[in-house]
């Protein structure tokens, strides 16, 4: 789990003239790309980086929202800007804003949208650089674990074809999930309880 936010871009324009987009929408050689043009432009960058095991602790007391509030707010409360545009992950996008508002020290004006990373550029900017630096680490996980067991991770996505076959497989070579993967996910329940099923049929 990655979030980005960039400060001090403080116009539109030199976003809009890279062409700036929701990191959804571009290729992998495109946000590479972009993420080195974005860093050039930034004053500066924070990043939170959550492993999955500590997401998976926090699940038993914290909605996945609540974690992203924690994860923007520890951001703003770094970076302490004027303002600060989020994508909304709340249905509710202006309690969303609400939240991280409720949490921070520092008088920084919140505005959180849906979709802000089509909306606004800077939110496109943080988006792709929250997504390459995601993806760095999901291709330094897989170099570790083919070490194990030689397939494709895949992106690392839950909803993954890629992804749920190595896991998969890798819950038939070794029996549970390597401590990257996050537990909590809907398709990790599912695959552990289609593994146990199994090896009970076997017994």
């Amino acid at each position: 789990f990655v979030n980005s936010v960039v400060k001090n871009i403080t116009q539109d324009k030199p976003l809009k003239k890279i062409k700036v987009r929701d990191s959804k929408q571009l290729t992998p050689q495109r946000r590479e790309e972009l993420a080195t043009q974005i860093r050039a432009l930034a004053a500066k960058i924070e990043y939170v980086i959550i492993p999955a095991a500590d997401i998976d602790s926090l699940r038993k007391k914290k909605t996945i929202n609540e974690i992203e509030v924690d994860a923007f707010a520890q951001i703003v409360q770094r970076l302490q800007p004027d303002t600060c545009y989020v994508d909304a992950a709340d249905v509710i996008e202006d309690r969303f804003g609400t939240d991280i508002a409720d949490v921070i020290t520092c008088p920084t004006t919140i505005i959180a949208k849906h979709k802000g990373d089509c909306l606004y550029p800077v939110c496109s900017a943080a988006s792709i650089l929250a997504k390459v630096t995601r993806d760095y680490y999901v291709r330094l996980i897989e170099t570790e674990l083919q070490e194990f067991l030689p397939m494709p991770l895949g992106s690392g996505y839950q909803t993954d074809p890629e992804t749920i076959d190595f896991l998969r497989a890798w819950l038939k070579h070794y029996g549970d999930f390597p401590g990257c993967v996050r537990r909590s996910w809907e398709s990790s329940r599912l695959l552990m309880q289609d593994y146990k099923t199994k090896k009970l049929d076997e017994f």
